[in-house]
């Protein structure tokens, strides 16, 4: 019985809680970047409540008590959205989350949340882990960070990307749940049925989104990144509930035959794929498949013994990243961008460093409009399962007001976006001031 109720206080997913009004805003004299292109001249932008209400090159009339911050010299753009992330798996170590108390993970992952947030990140995609209790507890105001499109506990065959028993548990008695299917990081599902019915559980807790291991990956111990997992009737299993509740599946997969048999299952979007052949990618096009894709490269911050398995692996996948993004440029797949990183606070506080990366293969405004309207046009794809109604994203009347007042231009220079407590002036999430490190004027 105490079991049950610490689930639903932990993992129940309601809506958020009503914010409390805040004053209106004001930024004057500022650059818009509005998601898309840089607005000619300089702008006014009024936000009143959580949302956008007017950008003009004239004077804003404003109400009493709106604050008024002077923009001069500075860029007003939308929050960073980050497409791929593990929040509550960021800040430790794999051993530290498979062996600790799940409130001091989760106390953890709060604090990295903040971090995030403070470092312009508005909105993540959270591709598996439990973190419906931390979603809730930011969108009641009981915690800072951003918000969060949770998928919940990814789903995994056995020996998958998602199995984390080691060796000695297998194999594995009937009907008995792993301590990361207890705490909702994973579900082992392997066949249709479960499958489906580990999907249906998942969005009823919350999920906006389906995450499905369908191939190999780095950091699991028992799969080469060449196996191909689940069949198509089982990964379809998982994406008819996913279509009957308006959203849609994601799945891990590097491999041409794990993502030509997603595709053929009815998957909306592949997840990594730096392994992909030319035709596949040229699948995905056709197929109006999202690819989000990580800059992955040999960057020194591995959380893997030098030339253990996981290691070599990982090296392969950074070794197709080039190949991948060329790829995705020549088919015109829609790209979004994400981190996904793993078991290692260092690593999690490079997460800019990923997005800088980027620029080896597109401008830096082409960089901005993905990790901005691109990104928030893949959350979109969960329908009425969106947790947060309203276009982020952007910035245009009537838009959610996630906005950040950066010192300089990062549509020219994105390397000023790497050093957040310099040059993030303003931080505004959801029509509410989180840093404001100017004076405040009017």
């Amino acid at each position: 019985m105490i079991a049950s109720t610490l689930s639903l206080v932990l993992f129940a997913s309601p809506p958020p809680a009503q914010a409390a009004s805040s004053p209106g805003l004001l930024f004057t004299n500022v650059r818009v970047f509005d998601g898309s292109n840089v607005l000619a001249g300089t702008q006014n932008v009024l936000v009143e409540g959580n949302k956008i209400t007017q950008i003009s090159a004239q004077p804003i009339a404003a109400a009493d008590g709106t604050v008024t911050i002077e923009g001069t010299g500075k860029t007003l753009m939308p929050g960073l959205i980050d497409a791929h992330v593990h929040i509550m798996f960021s800040s430790l170590s794999q051993v530290g989350l498979l062996t600790g108390d799940l409130a001091f993970v989760a106390l953890s992952a709060a604090k990295e949340a903040e971090r995030t947030l403070l470092r312009g990140y508005t909105t993540l995609r959270d591709m598996g882990g439990p973190v419906f209790g931390l979603k809730r507890g930011i969108d009641a105001g009981l915690a800072v960070g951003p918000r969060i499109y949770p998928s919940g506990a990814f789903i995994s065959q056995s020996g998958g990307h998602g199995d984390f028993r080691l060796p000695n548990d297998l194999p594995a008695p009937p009907d008995q749940y792993t301590f990361a299917e207890r705490v909702g990081a994973t579900v082992i599902a392997d066949d249709a049925s479960t499958v489906r019915k580990r999907s249906r559980e998942l969005l009823a807790l919350g999920a906006s989104q389906i995450k499905l291991m369908a191939g190999g990956g780095a950091s699991s111990s028992y799969d080469p990144l060449d196996v191909t997992q689940y069949t198509v009737e089982e990964i379809r299993a998982a994406v008819e509930p996913a279509e009957n509740w308006g959203t849609y599946v994601t799945v891990h997969a590097y491999t041409p035959r794990a993502v030509r048999q997603s595709i053929e299952a009815g998957v909306k979007c592949i997840e990594h794929g730096q392994l992909l052949d030319e035709a596949t990618v040229k699948l995905m096009a056709e197929n109006k498949i999202w690819w989000c894709l990580q800059p992955f490269a040999d960057d020194g911050t591995s959380t893997f013994e030098e030339g253990s398995p996981n290691q070599i692996k990982k090296q392969i996948v950074a070794n197709g990243t080039d190949s991948a993004y060329k790829l995705a440029k020549k088919y015109k797949v829609k790209v979004a961008w994400g981190t996904d990183l793993l078991f290692s606070p260092k690593a999690a506080s490079t997460q800019t460093d990923r997005l800088t990366r980027m620029t080896k293969w597109y401008t830096p405004i082409e960089v901005l409009r993905m990790v901005t309207r691109d990104n928030a046009e893949l959350l979109a794809l969960s329908g009425p399962r969106n947790p947060y109604p309203g276009k982020l994203g952007v910035i245009e009347p009537g838009a959610l007001a996630d906005l950040l007042l950066v010192e300089g231009d990062p549509t020219q220079n994105l390397e000023i976006l790497k050093d957040s407590a310099k040059n993030l002036s303003v931080i505004v999430k959801d029509g509410k001031i989180v840093k404001n490190s100017i004076q405040r004027g009017g």
